[in-house]
């Protein structure tokens, strides 16, 4: 049997894993699947899959995964809308889809997608193999203050929450989907003012008093364009009103935007990462005046989730770096040439079954270069099973935007990470939560928290109250005058989950405020 291990075993180690090739040629002998057609479908894998996204080594997931959930979803991609018994599920009728998006004819015999068949079923795991982390996560109590507070007769929808520091004191911005309203708290949680919107908020652009808001539109996947950006202004008596003389309408599901000049006109332009389903973009929105815009795409894929601007080259204009998901997922670099022109480059990529959810542009070694802390655990598409490489990874910036991994944490279905210095001792503290965690068996893993030992060594800490709620979003700033660093976490209750949890999150509080209390 030939050694088809050797594209993973990097990963592998990395994520504690303990398959092996042994295992591998006991699942292709007891499929009675050849060598030839595994090592056909290895072939055609390179030539076709890895035409879309990085090729995906087959222990990444369970044999089941495979054969039930990738591939019949990856099939229409090809052309192949039916196979055996089986009709692929695919998006040709959607209206929304762009003409020959799907090939009209097959670009593989039959004969050729069973290979390929055969070479992810055959050499997957029939289990993944559980995280392994060298420390335990730790209960610790005095770390943070909880605080929170119910909405009578609502269940906790959370979609977005943000800790205000553009004015002191600070504020608590917290949205939900059903009640489709922004509220304001203070620092002590008494309301201050709610907004209400025309569809789930997932971000807020904080620029002076103004807010731009950007809509997803639908939660849920759908390629249709009901997604938008609004804007809303302080008036005289401190409420936020909208203006409505801007909007930014038929947007990809966006996720975030960022308002900036771009082309050097002197004009504020927005940045928008429409994350979509099968489709979407990244694009930005060229202010013409007059409240006009024009769209350009930079990239032409869904899953943009995350983008700073920044100048990494020092030239004095604003540079674009993204986090993708949804297929082809990694972090890519847009170089402003001037004049609304970028250039791209890929960074780092990540295979598709990573779940890429977010990242930050921190300096953990203090060489004045920023690195990246990067979180992959979105769990809900065609594989939901645990994942061992999920988790929070920092990768170290060598100067001249290179990256090497020198961190990984497991953490199953993580979703956001904060790096901050939380307890005030020099060295960045981390913060983390997980929407698919496996909240059977380890239900601290919805928040931990990662001190900083030194030496790219960290301790993790979680909170009993944590397990209460599932953690969909989360931010940190310093909400009271004492300079600490605080948290805020959003439940978003209803969301199918693949592990049963402990608790019932529909009883929970909507957010907890996690006020620090670290020497």
């Amino acid at each position: 049997m030939m050694n088809y291990c050797k594209y993973g075993l990097l990963i592998v180690l990395i994520a504690g894993s303990q398959l092996s090739c042994s295992h591998y040629k006991k699942n292709a002998s007891h499929r009675n699947v050849t060598d030839a057609s595994i090592k056909e479908g290895e072939n055609l894998a390179k030539q076709y899959c890895q035409s879309c996204h990085l090729l995906p080594d087959p222990y990444l997931a369970n044999s089941d995964s495979w054969s039930k959930g990738i591939l019949p979803n990856m099939g229409p991609r090809l052309g192949i809308f039916h196979y055996g018994w089986e009709n692929y599920p695919s998006y040709a009728n959607d209206p929304n889809m762009p003409a020959g998006f799907y090939p009209s004819n097959p670009l593989l015999s039959s004969k050729q997608w069973q290979n390929i068949i055969d070479y992810y079923t055959a050499l997957a795991p029939d289990s993944l193999a559980s995280a392994h982390r060298m420390l335990n996560i730790e209960m610790k109590e005095d770390l943070f203050n909880v605080k929170s507070l119910s909405y009578a007769g609502i269940t906790p929808s959370t979609c977005y929450v943000k800790i205000d520091t553009s004015n002191q004191p600070g504020s608590l911005l917290v949205a939900d989907i059903f009640s489709r309203q922004v509220r304001r708290y203070d620092q002590d949680l008494h309301l201050i003012d709610s907004v209400k919107v025309p569809s789930p908020v997932v971000d807020i652009f904080i620029k002076d008093d103004e807010w731009v808001t950007t809509h997803i539109g639908e939660l849920n996947p759908t390629n249709g364009r009901y997604g938008c950006l609004r804007k809303y202004i302080k008036d005289l008596h401190g409420l936020m009103k909208q203006d409505r003389s801007f909007h930014i309408d038929s947007l990809q599901r966006p996720v975030q935007s960022i308002q900036a000049d771009l082309n050097g006109d002197g004009l504020e332009d927005y940045l928008i990462c429409e994350f979509g389903h099968i489709t979407g973009s990244l694009s930005w929105y060229e202010n013409k005046g007059n409240q006009t815009f024009v769209r350009h795409v930079l990239r032409p894929v869904p899953g943009a989730i995350k983008a700073y601007l920044c100048d990494y080259n020092r030239d004095g204009l604003p540079d674009i770096l993204v986090l993708f998901a949804q297929g082809d997922e990694g972090i890519f670099l847009f170089t402003n040439l001037g004049k609304g022109r970028f250039e791209q480059k890929e960074l780092i990529r990540f295979p598709p079954s990573f779940g890429s959810s977010y990242f930050e542009l921190d300096d953990f070694n203090g060489d004045g270069f920023p690195d990246i802390l990067y979180t992959c655990g979105d769990n809900a598409d065609f594989s939901p099973v645990l994942k061992p490489y999920h988790g929070l990874y920092i990768f170290i910036n060598d100067g001249n935007y290179h990256f090497k991994q020198q961190y990984f944490f497991p953490m199953n279905g993580c979703y956001k990470a904060i790096a901050r210095d939380f307890d005030g001792d020099g060295k960045i503290d981390i913060a983390a939560i997980a929407f698919f965690a496996d909240f059977d068996r380890q239900p601290q893993e919805g928040f931990v928290f990662l001190k900083n030992l030194g030496g790219m060594q960290f301790q993790p800490f979680s909170l009993k109250e944590a397990e209460s709620g599932r953690w969909l979003t989360m931010d940190a700033g310093k909400l009271k005058a004492n300079g600490k660093t605080d948290l805020i976490l959003g439940n978003f209750s209803i969301a199918p989950s693949i592990k049963k949890p402990k608790t019932d999150w529909k009883k929970a509080a909507p957010f907890l405020v996690l006020e620090n209390q670290m020497q």
